[in-house]
């Protein structure tokens, strides 16, 4: 058996991409958290993304997050993530601290400065600010968890949230970002994959990311929690064959933003398309093998699992959830197998 790490906390991500309508999306996003709750996965994820529902289907994160904790008991919330500038820090306050206090505490609040220049434009604003205007929203959304008074009014949120400043995390792909995170006191999250750069256009993912650990751990306040979430796309399969065909669909769709963030794709075969996306696909054998590979996983506290860009359809990402929660996750040590699989309603 291989076992490479420590226990970690697992978590579902969806950019809720299946192919069909907004309805029928949320619904199978909605079936597929509930087996990953069965499966005993720790939390589920949900991305942001304005407008274009062909780089993400979900403009509401926290809306359909709510309909998530009315359909579940025990698994954690997460935003993977809300682009905070694109939002009145105030009223996502406020969202985020009902929809915590209605799934009994199992919101976890992930943030960046994410979304396409285009995004920004439609709301009025400049990309080249959003760092700015992500530092300044975190400070007021922070404040009003916090139960300061708002602006020069002598107002304070309600109801209350100050539990959710624990639950903060900073999505980033640079060691500035992984430092900021840490002065904070926040969890850092970490993508499934990373720009590269001319000079390094081949560079292993973990390369690029340990210094970001580093950072984030050397920033930390004495006594404080390290909360590293890293989130990788695995996709597991009964046979490699299947695994591969469905690989090499979905890989070549997404080909040209891979090139635009530098990576280079050496061929449009299976094979070359996981490798230059960062991408752990295969049977358990498989995956489990690559997974171990990758030293900044060790590092990670939390380990989001995510079938983009691969993509394929329900039935298989039901099945992908299946093997990583029985197989491969207890194989590299992360975590127990579940004691029973829950039989789905219609199963024999």
């Amino acid at each position: 058996m291989t076992r490479t790490g420590t226990a970690k906390r697992i978590g579902f991500f969806t950019r809720l991409l299946d192919d069909a309508g907004p309805a029928e999306r949320y619904r199978l996003a909605l079936e597929q958290i509930v087996r990953a709750e069965e499966l005993g996965f720790d939390s589920a994820w949900v991305a942001q993304h304005h407008f274009n529902g062909s780089e993400g289907g979900l403009p509401s994160p926290l809306v359909f997050l709510s309909h998530v904790a009315a359909r579940t008991s025990g698994i954690r919330l997460g935003t993977g993530i809300i682009t905070l500038p694109l939002e009145d820090p105030l009223r996502a306050a406020e969202d985020a601290a009902v929809l915590d206090l209605l799934s009994g505490g199992r919101l976890e609040v992930g943030v960046g400065t994410g979304g396409t220049p285009s995004a920004f434009t439609a709301f009025g604003l400049d990309s080249d600010e959003r760092r700015s205007l992500f530092a300044d929203k975190l400070q007021l959304l922070a404040e009003a968890w916090g139960g300061k008074e708002l602006g020069t009014s002598t107002d304070r949120l309600y109801p209350a949230a100050p539990q959710l400043l624990e639950r903060i995390w900073q999505a980033t792909f640079s060691v500035a970002g992984g430092e900021r995170a840490g002065w904070a006191g926040d969890g850092v999250m970490l993508s499934r994959t990373q720009p590269r750069s001319p000079e390094e256009p081949s560079a292993p993912l973990d390369e690029l990311q340990n210094p970001i650990i580093d950072a984030y751990l050397a920033a930390l306040p004495v006594g404080a929690t390290p909360r590293i979430l890293a989130s990788r796309t695995l996709f597991v399969a009964d046979s490699r064959a299947e695994a591969l065909r469905f690989a090499e669909a979905g890989l070549r769709r997404i080909v040209p933003h891979f090139e635009r963030q530098g990576h280079v794709i050496e061929g449009h075969d299976a094979e070359s398309l996981i490798k230059a996306t960062d991408a752990h696909v295969g049977t358990v054998d498989d995956v489990v093998e690559s997974l171990a590979g990758d030293s900044s996983l060790q590092r990670a506290t939390d380990i989001s699992f995510q079938v983009h860009s691969i993509d394929p359809p329900h039935q298989y990402i039901l099945r992908s959830i299946e093997l990583a929660a029985t197989e491969v996750v207890p194989r590299l040590g992360w975590k127990a197998a579940p004691a029973t699989v829950p039989v789905q309603q219609g199963e024999k």
